[in-house]
């Protein structure tokens, strides 16, 4: 066996354990760990993880794009996109990369480590994009995904339970519950256009107050636009029972 291999099926054990899953190219995950720094001090180093990075954000785009779409039929594309952002952000990221203690695994420069590179959010955001090339590379979708979708998942727990501009219908049944117990309702005003080309208007209504109203192709869009819009407006607030 090649004696570079070697050492790095040896060196990556650990983390494959933490990632929970097994290169059969080990040399893919010594690339995705490999900081472009190194090659400043060493010429002759054969690679670095920036091409990994480059397909890895590609793969996360995709993955949480897909995931979004599914468990959330009832979102506008407004507020998927929102979620997305948040979810494939340098920050999430970051915090995916520590979790697997990818900086303790990162070859770099000496200049690059001294600065606290092994620290840096960029690096280690890069470094988890990276790897999910890396994966997408050694075992293909199936094993990216299920890898991407292991390490967000609290990420997707917590937009599952957030409420807010995410889930206004959720927010807005909490505020007015903590008022009085009765859940607010939704009542279609109009419904317009073609079969396949619908939209609808609807409002939201609780103890007696209109709180609010909107507009969308769905009625379940336009319901939870309702909900945006009576949170906005606070009319509750000041007329509460």
């Amino acid at each position: 066996m090649d004696k570079k291999k070697l050492a790095a099926e040896h060196l990556m054990n650990p983390l494959e354990e933490r990632i929970g899953y097994k290169f059969r190219n080990s040399l893919l995950l010594a690339e995705a760990l490999t900081h472009a720094s190194i090659s400043l001090e060493r010429k002759d180093y054969p690679f670095d993880n920036q091409r990994l990075e480059f397909l890895g954000d590609a793969i996360l785009q995709l993955v949480i794009t897909e995931e979004l779409f599914r468990k959330f039929p009832d979102f506008s594309e407004g507020q998927l996109t929102k979620i997305r952002t948040r979810l494939v952000s340098r920050t999430a990221l970051k915090e995916h990369a520590e979790t697997l203690r990818l900086g303790e695994h990162l070859m770099m420069g000496r200049g690059e480590d001294a600065s606290g590179g092994r620290e840096r959010a960029s690096t280690l955001a890069d470094a988890f994009e990276a790897l999910v090339g890396g994966i997408y590379m050694d075992g293909g979708l199936t094993a990216a995904k299920t890898f991407i979708l292991r390490s967000a998942a609290d990420h997707f727990k917590q937009v599952d339970e957030e409420p807010g501009e995410i889930n206004p219908k959720g927010k807005l049944q909490e505020l007015l519950q903590a008022l009085a117990p009765s859940a607010p309702s939704y009542e279609v005003l109009s419904e317009s256009g073609p079969e396949h080309l619908k939209h609808f208007r609807c409002r939201v209504l609780w103890e007696g107050l209109d709180l609010g109203e909107g507009e969308g192709n769905s009625k379940k869009e336009a319901e939870v636009a309702a909900a945006m819009n009576a949170l906005l407006a606070e009319v509750w607030l000041t007329r509460a029972p």
